[in-house]
């Protein structure tokens, strides 16, 4: 009973900090959508500090020594983890938060053509088959609809980031395992790398796109909505920093195949919230777009489990050391989001 009560409370974080994220970015991002990169600066300047403190009160928690070295092994996923970020928010802010798992439905797709170019191996059919089905309710969703009013149909910029977004989180899956032994296998230490190396690079790209100086001009109109953006920015930017945690301990304490339903669950309950909260146009191919999405990722899902509990367990070379929780600790993403705006390779792809 007590690890059902666990199980379920995990989950229930889990969801929970997705959700919120997700709410309190397009309300912010619609009511500042000229500071989109300075906003994503204050997120991850945000999980950096909070990393910091939370070490400061327990060892679980593990600071890296900054060196240049480590910095230029973990520039790609950096960047990458950058990129996302900011596609990411772009996409959000763009379409309708209702439409956005739809704009962000390819990232199955494209993980699979990553890794499988990456590793130069050859998918199973059922694997394929299970990216097709997502493939065609992606292409449902974004086929034209008559009768959409002007305000709900999606600008194709925005369609645009979501598939940017989509590929970014397909390099970030394969980054993050080859970018883990450069941090002893910690997936704290590739956070905060991460999280520190985005703050760096979005606060340039916000002073070369004049938001610093935006920013600076708005504090002073009276007319600016000021607390939305200053609560949003303290509110997403714990949240950030929780849902890395929270994606992590779904996925320990839970099967992949139960974090993914977990996963599927939050995005029905995110479109029903989308249309109550911001009135969000949804309708019956929409809805079908979705549930085709879901469905072939839980299949998919399903069938790399059975793969997995398949396939038998490597046998260790003479002289190896035996497999810690470290070694099979592989983190979602140093952001969520992810369902976060930062990424998630399954989902912290699918925040």
């Amino acid at each position: 009973m007590a690890v059902s009560l666990q199980v379920v409370g995990v989950v229930a974080f889990y969801m929970c900090s997705a959700l919120i994220m997700v709410f309190v970015n397009k309300m912010v991002l619609t009511a500042a959508p000229n500071l989109t990169v300075l906003f994503m600066f204050f997120q991850s300047i945000t999980t950096v500090i909070l990393l910091q403190a939370t070490s400061l009160a327990t060892s679980h928690v593990q600071i890296p020594k900054l060196e240049y070295q480590t910095a230029k092994n973990l520039a790609p996923l950096i960047i990458v983890d950058t990129l996302g970020f900011v596609f990411n928010a772009l996409c959000l802010r763009d379409v309708e938060a209702a439409f956005y798992q739809i704009a962000r439905g390819m990232v199955l797709p494209l993980t699979i053509a990553v890794v499988a170019v990456s590793s130069r191996t050859r998918p199973s059919l059922a694997v394929v088959g299970c990216a097709s089905v997502v493939t065609f309710g992606f292409f449902l969703g974004i086929s034209f609809e008559s009768d959409l009013p002007a305000r709900a149909i999606p600008k194709p910029l925005g369609l645009f980031y979501g598939f940017l977004s989509s590929l970014s989180i397909a390099f970030h899956a394969v980054l993050v395992k080859t970018s883990l032994p450069y941090v002893n296998g910690s997936s704290t230490m590739l956070s905060y790398w991460s999280n520190l190396g985005s703050a760096i690079m979005l606060g340039m790209l916000s002073l070369l796109k004049g938001e610093v100086l935006e920013f600076m001009d708005m504090t002073s109109r009276s007319d600016w909505d000021w607390q939305t953006f200053a609560w949003g920015n303290l509110v997403t930017g714990i949240f950030g920093f929780l849902i890395s945690i929270a994606g992590i301990l779904s996925v320990k304490v839970t099967s992949p195949v139960t974090h993914m339903f977990s996963s599927a669950a939050r995005s029905v309950l995110q479109v029903f919230l989308a249309v109550r909260l911001f009135g969000d146009v949804f309708t019956t191919q929409r809805a079908a777009s979705v549930l085709t999405i879901l469905a072939g990722t839980l299949i998919y899902t399903y069938v790399k489990s059975q793969e997995g509990a398949a396939a038998p367990p490597p046998r260790p070379s003479p002289g190896a050391l035996p497999m810690s929780v470290k070694d099979i600790d592989q983190p979602e993403s140093p952001h969520e989001n992810q369902e976060s705006l930062g990424h998630e390779p399954s989902e912290k792809s699918q925040s």
